[in-house]
């Protein structure tokens, strides 16, 4: 303790001195200023050693123990360190106690840290030596008391065991000391123990004197000892969830001192799981040889051209370069793939006590429809029946609908809805179903009965299921009706005309079906909030689609409910597994790295594909491989269903930053000395207060606003100022109600507002123009300017410096349905490739902007490769056109091939396979998915991509937009019956005209090799080797013209007398039995005359 050669006196605080002859007159310093450290158990001064050190009991983690508590633990306790959990290991100076290890050098116990003779002690009388050795309080010079000295000793009752805050059960309790608790400084450890056999007499100074006398301190009696065992007690408390055990723990709780160091609650709530080494080192030794041999392929590429067929050997080069620069943006992001896992247990540990209300944080659920036609009313109801009954406390979950559409039989389906959800939410909860979407549950080829041994749930099963089938048949019922429009429109119960039924020119409407006073299910139970949402819609406003809708539901939701965190889902996902807000909730509500984490994506999982999922749906080399390596970067692209995401991120405030601790260097050295590292710390600290100003003029608006809420009163005397108030309106509306709620981290609305007023502020919020000059769909909220408004909008919290987070549970936590019809899924692609080429002519491009914020180099290039990659499909389909140009006019892109030549192209071809193989390792895809993933990278490259460039260029140039089309979600007529329909469409063009050409080709080479004999196959096989791999790329979308086996449709009649009318001419324009030079006439050597 370094006390710079003054006086030390004692102060009537405690682990308080006072220094004389200081700098600063009687300046009183705490023991942490002089020694830094204090006993994290009994909150005393952790002494030097004789080596000038602090003393460290625990060399794995350090945790800040004090000698006297690491013998005491060490004899009496688990032995173990309260935080880490590995066993102490003996000191030096240390006596040994069973379990040590054996050791070369041994200390001298006798001389050092004497015990004396502790046979016949007790257990209580040895830790009492122990402590006393140290105090060397009333006791002989050794430190050590006498049998005598135990016996004889008149003190009151014999105190209990206390290790981390857990009591000795075997002690009654009129035995129990008084002790104050520890956030009282006191030492918490046992002072004598008399013999029990002696009975024990009461001892205080003033017999005679009232306890009602003292009034009321800091001495623990006897209710504030019992007090603080039950608050032991309730700490430590695990809830059960589903025949698991699941728990929770408020993270302000942490630095609770009465809670035991060693409770599982207080870990992490989550891990991440790195990929083994023996997988990731072989895949980036395999990565950078490809970049070796992909520099040597280059090298002779360039350097060896084909003089007789020049412009054919430059457009081959120029692609390969493309293809080149593409792979590299694709394939450096996954250099850090990472697998996370999650502790449901300790989260109910940390939040959910038995008998107190759940601290789990509220989240608010978005779903989104538009037209009930595409997007059957269903499924939509399947996924709001999965939500209402997920595994989250009631309170806590409220869903919103979100019509774009206005239609009225999403209107009334919804609220079929949610008469049948109050029968179907208690059976789900009360049996512990998965998956909580009555469709997907009924339809499930599996024994329901396994693992389920309740006598009534057959029983109530089937009783179930006839309840909806009735449910089915009452939607069907509505969309049957819905199908024959009456000319004046639909009309409400009351008679009134209902407001939606001009789509383009209808008011703002919100049903609350669920959640409000009275509706309770049909055990009594409350349910979540259901609540049906359309806004509003005039001519001449821009309404920004899918990305306006999210914006209006985020404002609507903030007024009604305000949960901190909101989950997005499609119509057609329902949750499949019940605790994925759970799963999420992990990573938002761990103390230690959730406060930067924006949104949790969840992979796609998809119902209803065929089994060899021709067209690549499952996407599972995307979800299963590239998501996983954005994850050990900044974490994976958002893409734009199954997230969960922090409402303050989406109001485009920056993520938190950690405060650093000043360096050294600036502290010790001279300021000359610092130079230019002083002047740039000087730079960084002024916008640290600017920002930590506008923080306080935000608490003050947030204040002024909550007055103008009705039933509110004034909560502080402080006014905001009139800059800032002009400031949050301009960014967020002019709603004060919304403004309030914007500067709430933790979410609430007001409990004494009316739900009346309430929801006339929400109306307000959800008008057509409320977004007029301020920044939704700028800097708040769902992001403008491109029809995938998911990359866009993740790609801006990115940049303000948040991380995103790849949850993978074991059970998939969504499904949904795809489009499994070849033009259907054409045409989803396109719609993706069409957003991705918007952002790449907007100001939000990756490749320009968002430089000097928060976002990682690599991160940046897979935002780059997400909108880079529509314009390969110029050099893609340039590429597969020439194979059939070389075999049309017997030319090829490579010259003869040398030995050299041979050796970098087979180690090109090795690695590109090896890198292949060694992705579906560690990301656990099988072949099958690859294939398909690269036979789709092909088929979607040389249709939809490349419509999508030009319809992207046409907006761009001409201003001519392009309509969006939802992706049909049909309902089940058969298995797979969608496989085989065939819709004729435009996109299918290029890819046709690509097969045609190579099949011609094939057909002409080898003609040709057969009538120039065996010295021509030679040069054919690299061209045939083009060709075929072409055609194995497109042969799915070959099957796909096919159609259903057992039928030849039209089209296909057609193209195959195209085709034959195309290789006849070809046949006849090569004419491969007459020599090119003409027919050779030679003398036969008879005289005909």
């Amino acid at each position: 303790m370094n006390t710079g050669g003054r006086l030390i006196a004692g102060s009537h605080n405690r682990n308080e001195f006072v220094l004389i002859n200081a700098d600063e007159n009687a300046r009183i310093k705490s023991v942490q200023e002089l020694s830094g450290q204090v006993c994290q158990i009994c909150e005393d001064e952790i002494e030097i050693t004789v080596d000038g050190e602090p003393f460290v009991a625990c060399n794995e983690c350090a945790f800040p123990v004090c000698r006297p508590c690491y013998e005491y633990e060490r004899r009496e306790g688990n032995q173990a360190c309260p935080q880490c959990k590995t066993r102490y290991k003996r000191l030096k100076g240390s006596p040994r106690v069973e379990g040590d290890e054996e050791e070369d050098d041994i200390d001298d116990l006798e001389h050092e840290f004497d015990y004396g003779n502790f046979d016949g002690l007790s257990p209580e009388q040895v830790a009492e030596a122990m402590l006393s050795s140290r105090m060397n309080t009333g006791r002989d010079i050794s430190g050590i008391p006498t049998h005598g000295e135990l016996d004889s000793s008149p003190l009151s009752s014999k105190i209990p065991l206390l290790t981390y805050g857990e009591e000795d059960t075997e002690i009654s309790s009129d035995r129990h000391a008084l002790i104050v608790p520890p956030s009282h400084g006191y030492r918490c450890h046992p002072s004598s123990f008399p013999d029990p056999s002696i009975p024990s007499q009461p001892r205080p100074m003033v017999p005679k004197k009232d306890i009602a006398v003292y009034g009321y301190g800091s001495v623990a009696w006897k209710d504030r000892m019992e007090d603080w065992k039950k608050r032991q007690n309730d700490k430590l408390q695990v809830v059960k969830h589903g025949g698991n055990d699941n728990g929770n723990f408020e993270g302000n709780e942490l630095d609770d001192p009465d809670l035991p160091m060693m409770d599982e609650g207080r870990q992490p709530l989550s891990r991440k799981l790195p990929i083994p080494s023996s997988k990731i080192n072989p895949y980036r030794m395999i990565i950078i040889l490809r970049l070796v041999v992909l520099g040597l392929f280059f090298h002779y590429r360039i350097l060896h051209p084909v003089n007789d067929a020049y412009g054919l050997w430059l457009t081959s080069v120029i692609c390969e370069i493309w293809f080149a620069v593409s792979w590299i943006l694709d394939q450096f992001p996954k250099w850090y793939p990472i697998e996370r896992e999650t502790y449901l247990d300790r989260l109910s540990l940390r939040y959910e006590k038995e008998g107190k209300p759940s601290e789990l944080a509220s989240v608010d659920v978005f779903v989104s429809t538009v037209d009930p036609m595409k997007e059957p009313p269903l499924i939509t109801a399947n996924t709001v029946l999965s939500i209402l009954s997920v595994d989250y406390p009631v309170e806590k979950v409220a869903c919103y609908v979100s019509d774009d559409g206005a239609a009225m039989l999403t209107f009334e389906a919804l609220s079929e809805t949610s008469e049948f959800a109050r029968k179907w939410v208690p059976f789900c909860k009360k049996f512990n179903i998965e998956p909580r979407a009555p469709e997907w549950y009924f339809s499930q080829k599996i024994d329901y009965l396994k693992n389920k041994v309740h006598p009534a749930f057959v029983r109530e099963r089937r009783a179930m299921k006839r309840e909806y089938e009735e449910f089915k048949v009452k939607i069907n019922g509505l969309v049957a009706t819905a199908q024959k429009v009456p000319e004046d429109g639909w009309t409400m119960q009351d008679g009134t005309p209902w407001p939606g039924n001009n789509v383009r020119d209808h008011p703002g409407m919100i049903q609350v079906f669920l959640g409000q006073t009275g509706v309770r299910d049909v055990e009594g139970n409350e349910l979540p909030r259901l609540v049906y949402v359309s806004r509003e819609k005039r001519p001449g406003f821009e309404h920004h689609k899918k990305a306006g809708a999210m914006n209006a539901l985020m404002r609507v939701t903030a007024v009604l409910s305000n949960a901190p965190y909101l989950l997005n889902v499609d119509c057609d996902h329902y949750i499949n597994n019940s605790r994925a807000l759970r799963e999420a909730m992990c990573f938002m509500m761990d103390q230690t790295s959730g406060k930067k984490v924006c949104y949790v994506q969840f992979p796609q999982r998809f119902d209803g594909i065929d089994l060899h999922d021709r067209y690549s749906n499952r996407n599972v080399v995307f979800f299963d491989i590239n998501m996983k390596g954005l994850d050990g970067l900044q974490g994976p692209i958002y893409v734009g269903t199954g997230c969960v995401f922090r409402r303050q991120a989406l109001y485009g405030y920056d993520a938190p930053v950690k405060k650093r601790l000043p360096g050294k260097t600036c502290n010790c050295w001279p300021k000359w000395c610092c130079l230019c590292f002083g002047s740039r710390k000087n730079k960084k600290s002024m916008p640290k207060k600017e920002k930590k100003k506008s923080k306080n003029r935000d608490a003050s608006k947030q204040i002024h606003a909550l007055e103008n809420i009705e039933g509110i009163e004034d909560s502080t005397p402080e006014k905001s100022s009139e800059t800032s108030q002009m400031k949050l309106e301009k960014k967020f509306g002019q709603s004060p109600v919304f403004v309030a709620s914007t500067l709430l981290e933790n979410g609430g609305v007001p409990r004494d507002a009316s739900p009346a007023s309430l929801l006339r502020e929400a109306i307000q919020v959800i008008s057509c123009g409320y977004e007029d000059k301020t920044e939704w769909g700028k800097e708040v909220g769902w992001i403008y300017g491109s029809v995938t408004e998911d990359i866009l909008t993740g790609f801006k919290m990115h940049c303000h410096g948040w991380r995103s987070v790849y949850c993978i549970p074991k059970r998939p936590a969504f499904k949904g349905s795809a489009p499994i019809n070849l033009s259907d899924r054409l045409h989803q692609v396109l719609r993706w490739a069409l957003g991705s080429v918007e952002i790449f002519f907007s100001k939000h491009c990756p490749i320009w902007y968002g430089y000097g914020g928060g976002l990682k180099w690599l991160e940046r290039f897979s935002y780059i490769n997400s909108v880079v990659y529509p314009w390969t499909s110029i050099p893609l389909i340039v590429y597969c056109t020439l194979p059939a140009i070389c075999l049309l006019t017997g030319k090829f892109i490579v010259p003869e091939i040398s030995n050299y030549a041979s050796i970098v192209f087979m180690a090109l071809f090795i690695s590109i396979a090896a890198t292949g193989i060694l992705e579906m390792q560690w990301g656990g895809v099988g072949i099958d998915d690859w294939w398909r993933n690269e036979q789709f990278w092909v088929i979607g490259g040389a249709s939809s991509h490349l419509f999508a460039l030009f319809q992207g260029l046409l907006k761009v140039l001409a201003g001519v937009s392009t309509s969006f089309t939802v992706t049909s979600k049909a309902a089940d007529d058969g298995e797979f019956s969608e496989l085989y329909l065939f819709k004729w469409t435009s996109l299918l063009i290029p890819p046709t005209t690509l097969l045609i050409m190579n099949i011609v080709g094939v057909v002409v080479g080898v003609s040709d090799a057969i009538n120039n004999g065996y010295d021509s196959w030679g040069p054919l096989f690299g061209r045939l080797f083009f060709a075929l791999w072409v055609i194995l790329h497109l042969y799915p979308f070959l099957k796909g013209l096919l159609g259903k086996q057992d039928r030849m449709p039209t089209i296909i009649l057609v193209w195959s007398i195209l085709l034959a009318s195309i290789l006849t001419l070809l046949w006849v324009r090569v004419n491969p039995f007459v020599s090119k030079g003409g027919p050779v006439l030679e003398l036969c050597g008879l005289n005909c005359d």
